[in-house]
């Protein structure tokens, strides 16, 4: 269903810009898949998060993480229970372990750097993260996400540097761990996916 919305919008949206070429109507398919496909998802999550007195904390969970997941993708699970779950899990999970965990400064450091270096490795190898579902083929739109990984990774770490709050220092290391974690090949393989460009190849 959320498939064919997307493609219906798409193909508006290319009726409406005539220069829409097949490589940007891909992002914009893709940009779409993410919307139209976290809205019911980020509900229900935001539902939990309140119900664990979490509920900013998930929402700056969220939409800090926005740049770096949609530049780097990752694994969907293939039932709506399972995404509800994960997406629980990565945002609200993300806020209560952030508010309860308390770093010394060393470890604060540590762990900044150690995410920084594994995420680098990580999107060198695996961003962006498609889908067998949502495949990116073009390698121009490719290259540009990876770009775009890179740099939202940087600047999530480089923020929490300088951030004085403890638990929004600690939101953006977990989160950007957490993330990385969804684009590699072991996150794949334990949930049954397939990256896109395995499966059809690069254009």
């Amino acid at each position: 269903m959320i498939d064919k919305i997307c493609v219906f919008l798409t193909n508006k949206i290319r009726k409406e810009d005539p220069s829409i070429d097949d490589e940007r109507a891909e992002v914009i398919n893709y940009g779409l898949q993410i919307i139209v496909g976290e809205i019911p998802k980020t509900i229900i999550m935001l539902a939990v998060a309140y119900l664990l007195g979490v509920f900013k904390l998930s929402l700056l969970t969220f939409l800090v993480l926005i740049p770096y997941r949609g530049a780097s993708g990752g694994f969907h699970l293939h039932t709506h229970i399972g995404c509800i779950i994960s997406t629980c899990i990565m945002y609200s999970g993300v806020a209560l372990l952030s508010k309860f965990i308390l770093l010394t400064e060393l470890a604060k450091y540590f762990l900044i750097g150690s995410v920084w270096l594994f995420g680098m490795i990580m999107i060198n190898y695996y961003a962006p993260a498609d889908t067998e579902d949502v495949p990116i083929l073009e390698s121009k739109v490719r290259k540009k996400k990876q770009i775009a990984s890179y740099f939202a990774l940087t600047a999530g770490l480089a923020s929490a540097l300088f951030i004085n709050d403890s638990t929004i220092s600690n939101i953006l290391i977990f989160g950007n761990l957490v993330q990385t974690l969804t684009i590699t090949k072991l996150a794949y393989r334990l949930t049954n996916n397939k990256y896109g460009y395995e499966v059809y190849g690069e254009a």
